[in-house]
């Protein structure tokens, strides 16, 4: 099994699958190369791909009115991101930039849904993304309604360790890659 093929099956959306039905749905993928700093998508871009993190880092966040970045997320290995757009075909509601050079694998709308058809399992697995989606997104909003901003940093590097952190003699250490303005 490769490093893709391991990190696909340990993805959210993906763990339910069996080998054959794994197997399936991982040809119908495509790899994706991304620099440091470039971006996958903007804001308001068209787009039917979801994808899925095998190396590296990217974020998401929205531009507000006067340019400053809202951050959304940090994502790493294994995460996904993007499937809104396989159910609802408007523009992006984010922009995902490589915070870290990044491997990642593409799944379009055409392979996927008829896919589904056939796997409704995964359908499920799909809903259950989406509605976590929705309460951290939830969330984030109550926090910048009821939050300070040193509450949000605080809850953004708890966030980062928990989720990228090493365990070291001195502590837990987290490399982030993001500059003290992203968080």
């Amino acid at each position: 099994m490769t490093q893709q093929d391991d990190v696909f099956r340990k993805a959210p959306l993906f763990t339910a699958l069996g080998d054959e039905a794994a197997a399936s749905l991982r040809a119908s993928m495509d790899p994706v190369k991304i620099s440091k700093g470039n971006i996958l998508f903007a804001e308001g871009d068209e787009g039917d791909h979801l994808y899925v993190i095998v190396e590296g880092k990217l974020k998401l966040g929205t531009s507000s009115g006067d340019g400053r970045e809202n951050l959304l997320s940090i994502l790493g290995p294994g995460d996904m991101f993007g499937e809104l757009s396989l159910f609802d075909p408007g523009p992006r509601t984010s922009t995902a930039t490589a915070v870290t050079d990044a491997k990642l694998l593409s799944l379009g709308h055409k392979e996927l849904i008829p896919w589904l058809a056939v796997n409704p399992a995964v359908a499920l697995h799909l809903l259950e993304r989406l509605a976590q989606r929705l309460r951290r997104t939830n969330e984030a909003v109550g926090d910048l309604v009821f939050s300070d901003v040193p509450g949000r940093v605080a809850k953004a590097l708890i966030d980062l360790g928990e989720r990228f952190g090493k365990q070291t003699d001195e502590g837990l250490y987290v490399h982030h890659d993001l500059t003290q303005e992203e968080l």
